[in-house]
């Protein structure tokens, strides 16, 4: 079976300004890549409509009306002091969500063995109530609900190895026993939390929070201990937030992950997932800051994907 790919166009009218980290060749550099080495592997998919109920299993109608409102008609506005949108921002966000949910049937209804969504704006500091750190609606969080209340799911796995902690992924999962949250970080770092003792009322907060400067021996080694929780929770699907922004180049942060790196951990992860869950696996884009770093990354990533078996 092939990987999908899940992606639209409308990525690039979610304008943030001139020198913001989060812009439009974030995406673009991916997918054009993908367009070039055009691997039969990939099965290419656009997002899938959706209707607002799918995004109340996750945050408020006060706050996705609020979003919805906030949307200018022209120039920009922000969210929060780093979430700059524009008019052509609602369509991006949207197709965000409607991406990880077009991913998670595919995967489900054998369309493919498993999914990327390179998609922005990202997602994984998004709170249920809050805009933060360029992400609007959490697309994995939502991926996750929707999981548990379409397919029934008890036990969805929420694997976050982008160099920031998923403060909003784990605002909306700290007290519910059905999502595991495990997450590799830079500590202390934005946005500030992450630190071991925050566990979740049912244990299933797993904060592994490393210092600036770690290397990819010293991450690995961290990482074989994310991979014996995933173990013990026994997951019936494997959700990724893919952020490649704990690359040494990345700017943003500061890990000394490699390219190969991301390959590997990718790798590791599906393996585990096939134990469990028949690798049932769905990533989707968060950070990554530095182009050619994020480029090359994601391929690999995406190579681990396409040759599971």
């Amino acid at each position: 079976m092939k990987t999908g790919l899940i992606t639209s166009d409308t990525y690039q009218n979610h304008n943030t300004g001139t020198g913001h980290p989060e812009q439009i060749a974030r995406v673009s550099v991916i997918i054009d890549n993908f367009k070039k080495l055009n691997n039969k592997n990939l099965l290419w998919k656009k997002p899938t409509k959706f209707s607002d109920e799918i995004i109340l299993t996750t945050h408020s109608s006060d706050y996705i009306n609020l979003v919805k409102n906030s949307f200018p008609k022209k120039g920009y506005s922000s969210l929060d002091g780093d979430t700059i949108i524009s008019p052509g921002s609602k369509y991006a966000t949207f197709d965000a969500v409607g991406s990880i949910i077009t991913a998670i049937d595919g995967v489900e209804n054998k369309e493919f063995k498993n999914a990327f969504c390179s998609v922005r704006p990202p997602g994984h500091h998004a709170e249920k109530n809050k805009a933060m750190g360029f992400c609007i609606f959490n697309n994995i969080a939502i991926g996750a609900n929707y999981l548990i209340k379409k397919y029934n799911y008890k036990r969805i796995a929420i694997v976050d190895f982008d160099v920031h902690h998923p403060n909003g992924s784990q605002d909306i999962f700290y007290e519910n026993e059905k999502v595991l949250l495990i997450s590799t970080h830079q500590y202390p770092y934005y946005p500030g939390t992450g630190s071991e003792q925050e566990k979740g009322k049912f244990n299933n907060i797993c904060n592994i929070p490393l210092p600036a400067g770690t290397s990819s021996e010293e991450y690995l080694i961290a990482f074989e201990f994310a991979l014996k929780k995933l173990e013990k929770f026994n997951p019936e699907f494997v959700l990724i937030s893919a952020g490649f922004d704990a690359h040494e180049d990345d700017p943003l942060a500061q890990f000394n992950l490699k390219t190969e790196d991301y390959y590997y951990i990718t790798k590791r992860i599906l393996e585990t997932s096939k134990k469990y869950c028949n690798g049932k696996v769905v990533s989707i884009l968060e950070g990554g800051y530095d182009l050619k770093a994020l480029q090359d990354s994601s391929k690999r990533h995406v190579d681990a994907l396409i040759e599971f078996d």
